[in-house]
């Protein structure tokens, strides 16, 4: 019965978008540097030490440094009927804290490479709602790893799939989509396979010219998984927030929140991870797939 509800809800759907469709117009290939970006924050405390006792935190603090790199970079192929697109995302963050004693302690904050790949068909190109976006069936697959080990924990290896439907390339919003979930864990020598759902959203908002607000989600939910391992999750959730600011060409800053949580399935409590930080980014715009009449 239920089954026969979603196939029902999903032809309705089917129908309504039809109504709106217009035909596909951008050909060709798209490269982009979405992002390139350095975070760079540094506190000196000097004779911490002899201030142990004070009141004022600035004189007894531990001096720290911070430093996150980001890259993003976008090459998509805009055909008649599917967009075919390709990614890297690279991210690494390392965290110093000298204490007062000169005991050094570093830690990662964070760390991961991620190479992906995604089919979508381009059934719908709909322009009277939510300042317009395209729809379709959608495909993908990724790979993930990261630089360095964290701990005594081995280094991360992921292939990941998914299979769903997705709103993309709007005005406003970028990416909005429900899948199914594969991946296949070769973090331990017993690789797992692992059943699951999830959604995300990309989102952005001008506020003013050379100005505005972009917003991002990613949720994980992992159902089943073929061997039990340590590091075997319940869910994951990922937020992003930022208000990026052009400062001259294809420079940017954007103060942001990021918040991540993730729940271990053989751990009780679940983990957090609240970032607020100033990023400074560089982005271009290498090619752009052109309307049809354009060519």
């Amino acid at each position: 019965m239920k089954i026969t509800k979603l196939v029902l809800l999903f032809a309705f759907l089917c129908f309504t978008l039809t109504s709106f469709a217009k035909e596909n117009d951008r050909r060709g290939w798209q490269l982009e540097l979405k992002k390139l970006a350095l975070n760079v924050t540094s506190t000196n405390v000097h004779h911490a030490q002899d201030y142990n006792g004070f009141s004022d935190a600035r004189l007894t603090a531990d001096s720290q440094t911070t430093i996150l790199g980001a890259l993003d970079f976008k090459a998509d192929y805009f055909g008649k009927h599917y967009l075919w697109s390709n990614g890297l995302l690279a991210e690494y963050g390392k965290n110093t804290i000298e204490q007062a004693d000169g005991q050094k302690m570093t830690t990662e904050s964070a760390d991961r490479i991620i190479v992906d790949t995604a089919y979508t068909l381009r059934l719908w190109n709909i322009q009277d709602i939510l300042g317009g976006f395209e729809a379709g069936p959608y495909v993908s697959a990724a790979y993930e790893t990261e630089f360095n080990t964290t701990g005594g924990a081995p280094l991360k290896k992921v292939l990941r799939g998914e299979g769903g439907a997705k709103l993309f390339e709007g005005k406003y919003i970028k990416s909005l989509y429900l899948s199914g979930l594969f991946e296949e864990d070769f973090t331990y020598p017993e690789h797992s396979s692992k059943l699951g759902w999830t959604a995300g959203f990309e989102i952005e908002a001008p506020i003013r010219e050379g100005v505005k607000a972009k917003f991002k989600g990613i949720w994980r939910d992992y159902l089943h998984e073929s061997k039990r391992q340590p590091t075997d999750l319940d869910y994951s959730l990922e937020l992003d927030a930022r208000m990026e600011v052009l400062v001259w060409k294809n420079f940017a800053v954007a103060p942001f929140i990021n918040y991540f949580t993730a729940k271990g399935k053989y751990v009780h409590e679940k983990g957090q991870n609240l970032y607020v930080g100033v990023s400074f980014s560089f982005s271009k715009l290498f090619k752009e797939a052109k309307p049809v009449a354009a060519q």
